[in-house]
């Protein structure tokens, strides 16, 4: 029995952080959901990584610290006017990435929702994205998508005016 215990205990600590492996362009990630203690969409209902197919999706996996950081990617893909029918965003707020109470953060996300209708919103209560895709934590992230959900676009942190025109292009490129 004690052999089986530390065996169960070397493989959570060791072989399971090595299964994840960090998303690289053009490969699908690992899929993921959030939903109950998770996270998951803001009216309580689970949200699936293999959500993102069928559409060139942009995903932006957000510290609620670093809300801000990339406003400018925000305004400027809104400005593109992409069609609904091809494109869509998801905004992934890293709940755990902050001292701020869930509630006001909630607030915010209303707010944001208000902002962006076309936009859905997800939280994830446990950093599952950040174990799961190795993606930075603790910033604002902006990842995007193909239609077969395979990773087109990736950067950690903000972006600057050339990252926004590689992410639109890369966009463009997709639809």
């Amino acid at each position: 029995m004690k052999h089986l215990l530390l065996c169960t205990v070397m493989f959570v600590l060791f072989v399971m952080p090595q299964m994840a492996q960090a998303i690289e362009l053009g490969q699908v990630p690992m899929k993921v959901e959030l939903q109950e203690n998770l996270g998951g969409r803001l009216d309580g209902t689970a949200w699936r990584s293999d959500e993102l197919k069928g559409k060139v999706h942009v995903l932006f996996y957000v510290d609620p610290d670093e809300k801000d950081t990339n406003n400018d990617a925000s305004e400027a893909l809104d400005k593109e006017k992409f069609p609904a029918e091809k494109f869509q965003s998801v905004a992934i707020i890293n709940m755990a990435a902050t001292w701020m109470p869930n509630f006001a953060i909630s607030m915010s996300v209303e707010d944001k929702q208000k902002r962006y209708p076309r936009t859905i919103y997800v939280r994830d209560y446990k950093k599952v994205l950040v174990d799961a895709w190795k993606i930075a934590d603790d910033s604002s992230d902006i990842l995007a998508f193909d239609k077969q959900g395979r990773l087109i676009f990736r950067k950690d942190g903000k972006l600057s005016p050339e990252d926004i025109q590689k992410l639109i292009r890369a966009i463009k490129d997709n639809l």
